[in-house]
């Protein structure tokens, strides 16, 4: 998702400038984002949300399926507009990031040089002519300081569901249009496993307040029918040109 992503700083950047987000097409090759647990509840209407494993760091992420193809985002038309009301927060917040420094439990403020939205003729300046941080760049601390907090959750989230051997790979076959595709790679909550939780397993589900997200993401899972729906249509239209 990030091509060049370097540490903001008053010196290299004093004269860059942000320009808003009126459009998605930076977005339009993302097949999957990353999400919080605490996004679950409004993504769930709109994507399936499946888990990823990171066999480097040996740990689990959430991320949303935006496309059954890599490189294609079935939310982003041709308009360059989001399809569905609920943007996930990493989208949101580009070409922003937090990356963490030497320091453990310190981060500093990241951003994607590459993007079209970066630049130094027009939009939102990052430092003051003083060489302050804009009002802008204060506000993108704090929210990517929230996200922070979340990912804190989220990542506590996944090991307690690993700890617990609820995560199973998602192995689907869909249909699209004359084709059979099949989806793989992805970890799902085994429901069964679940079910079969000691009474005192569950109820440290409850407590440690995983369980609305547990339910987020076993419904999320119809949405891959979604999907195929955006691909038919899509290379429908791509055929009819």
């Amino acid at each position: 998702m990030f091509e060049k992503l370097v540490p903001v700083n008053k010196e290299r950047h004093a004269q860059t400038k942000i320009k808003q987000i009126d459009g998605f097409g930076f977005a339009s090759k993302f097949h999957i984002a990353s999400v919080m647990a605490h996004e679950f509840a409004r993504a769930c209407s709109a994507y399936p949300i499946v888990f990823l494993e990171d066999k480097e760091k040996d740990e689990f992420r959430p991320v949303v399926l935006l496309g059954l193809n890599a490189g294609e985002n079935l939310f982003v038309g041709a308009d360059d507009k989001w399809r569905v009301a609920y943007v996930p927060a990493i989208i949101r917040r580009y070409p922003f990031a937090l990356a963490s420094t030497e320091q453990e439990g310190q981060f500093t403020v990241c951003i994607d040089e590459a993007s079209t939205l970066v630049g130094d003729e027009e939009g939102v300046p990052l430092f003051s002519e003083a060489g302050e941080p804009s009002e802008a760049i204060e506000n993108v601390k704090r929210y990517l300081g929230e996200l922070q907090q979340m990912d804190v959750f989220t990542r506590a989230f996944c090991k307690y569901l690993a700890e617990n051997n609820l995560f199973t790979p998602l192995n689907m076959r869909v249909r699209q249009l004359d084709q059979v595709k099949n989806i793989s790679g992805c970890y799902v909550i085994n429901e069964e496993r679940l079910t079969n939780l000691s009474n005192d397993r569950f109820l440290e589900l409850r407590e440690k307040q995983y369980l609305p997200a547990v339910y987020s993401h076993l419904v999320s899972l119809a949405q891959i029918e979604r999907l195929m729906t955006l691909q038919d249509e899509r290379q429908t239209a791509i055929k009819a040109h």
